[in-house]
């Protein structure tokens, strides 16, 4: 492994039986990074995490976590990673600094440690004020960014560089202020160089997050880039149009294809909304403008837009990111 490299997988495999969770995943994540993961249900997602966190044994194939193989040296992997999985591991009847010097306990950290790290952590996710008060009463935000504090009180105390997290859909079930929250302080850690393996079930989060997209569909990967590269691969931008009125859909249909030069137009009945890429933007916003003004066809809303992340992954996948 390099030095730039926190994550290292080659030719990853796990099976089970006859089934293949994992088919020869390539993986490589450069030190102070965010790496977003992104597949259907069922892509080897958990998997990998799984594996890359010391918690199931690879079939085959090798994977490098801080420059330590997952397999032949796991204590020292565990000492360099943090995970957040999907649900709160944190006591409710406890407040956010029992929780956290719980934690340090279980990992033999000592009482007097385990309270001055559960001190540290509590300031580094502006918890500080709240360390008192019962988990229960805690907002979503709050108790997943104590969730992200507990996933890192056994790590050494080497300083962020060191540090590699695994966040396993972190946002599930938080509302926008909640997401926005976790966002933030993912964002603080990965400032100090902490690298972030995050897979998620919202793609705004990975455009929002990740320097780097991996797809991975039927347990190995598809495609990987940033997500302008990502999106780039459908093409360039796309208009769209609202018909006002929806008998006229596939007259608007063949209007919009010509003007933008386009066959493929997508239709969406139930939005009555039309789409389709385009090579010039202002070029074709013009001509889709002047040849539905000439065809008669009212149109409630024309814009020009980049196509999402959503749109690349059902392009990549054929499925829903989960």
């Amino acid at each position: 492994m390099t030095t730039g490299e926190a994550i290292l997988v080659e030719g990853l495999r796990k099976e089970y039986g006859e089934k293949q969770a994992l088919s020869g995943l390539d993986l490589a994540v450069p030190r102070g990074t965010v790496r977003g993961l992104l597949g259907p249900n069922g892509a080897g997602k958990t998997t990998a995490v799984r594996i890359l966190s010391t918690l199931l044994r690879p079939t085959a194939g090798r994977a490098l976590v801080a420059g330590y193989d997952v397999s032949a040296r796991p204590d020292e992997v565990r000492r360099r990673i943090g995970l957040l999985g999907q649900h709160a591991a944190v006591d409710e009847e406890l407040s956010g600094r029992q929780n956290l010097e719980m934690f340090g306990r279980l990992h033999h950290l000592g009482a007097r440690r385990a309270a001055a790290r559960a001190g540290e952590l509590l300031e580094r996710f502006g918890l500080a004020d709240t360390g008192r008060k019962a988990v229960g009463k805690y907002s979503g935000g709050m108790r997943r960014r104590l969730d992200l504090a507990a996933s890192l009180i056994g790590s050494d105390d080497r300083g962020d560089k060191s540090l590699i997290l695994f966040l396993d859909e972190p946002t599930t079930g938080l509302d926008p202020r909640g997401r926005t929250e976790v966002w933030e302080a993912v964002r603080a850690l990965v400032g100090g160089g902490t690298t972030v393996l995050l897979t998620t079930q919202y793609l705004e989060e990975a455009d929002q997050l990740a320097d780097a997209i991996t797809v991975i569909d039927g347990g190995r990967a598809v495609a990987e880039g940033t997500a302008d590269q990502l999106k780039a691969k459908l093409g360039a931008d796309r208009i769209d149009v609202v018909v006002r009125d929806a008998a006229r859909m596939e007259a608007a249909a063949a209007v919009v294809g010509m003007a933008a030069g386009s066959a493929g137009v997508e239709r969406d009945m139930d939005r009555r909304r039309l789409s389709a890429p385009v090579a010039d933007r202002m070029e074709a916003l013009a001509e889709t403008v002047r040849a539905l003004e000439a065809a008669g066809i009212e149109a409630e809303d024309i814009a020009l837009r980049r196509p999402t992340l959503d749109e690349v992954f059902l392009h990549l996948t054929g499925g829903d990111a989960a």
